[in-house]
């Protein structure tokens, strides 16, 4: 499919998809005339490397995981660990909001106090 097809069905942007395949996160196959022939498969995908961007995942880390995918299976053991290691980075961001969230809740119960 063309990348104005696969930006509609991926609601990822042109240029963003661009900039994923020049970093190397995802891999396009070409057609005849060399335009891009996104698969079913790459929907999927972009889906996923969206998830890992909205978690705060480094570009770089990314670029490692599309890597170790593309290898293939014999990756799996080490893919699995990266999402490990991030899932903890996620855990300790979460925490912290949290903490900010209370602090906020704290500073709002004061002054809603005192307003009466």
């Amino acid at each position: 499919m063309t990348i104005g097809k696969f930006s509609q069905i991926t609601g990822v942007s042109c240029s963003a998809l661009r900039y994923y395949e020049n970093k190397g996160l995802i891999r396009v196959n070409r057609d005849a005339a060399n335009r891009r022939d996104y698969s079913e498969n790459d929907v999927e995908w972009i889906k996923f490397l969206q998830k890992l961007k909205n978690t705060g995942m480094s570009l770089r880390d990314m670029k490692h995981y599309s890597d170790l995918r593309y290898e293939g299976n014999s990756t799996i053991a080490e893919r699995l660990d990266l999402l490990e290691k991030h899932k903890l980075y996620v855990s300790e961001q979460l925490e912290k909001w949290l903490e900010y969230s209370q602090n906020l809740d704290d500073k709002i119960e004061w002054y809603r106090s005192h307003l009466t």
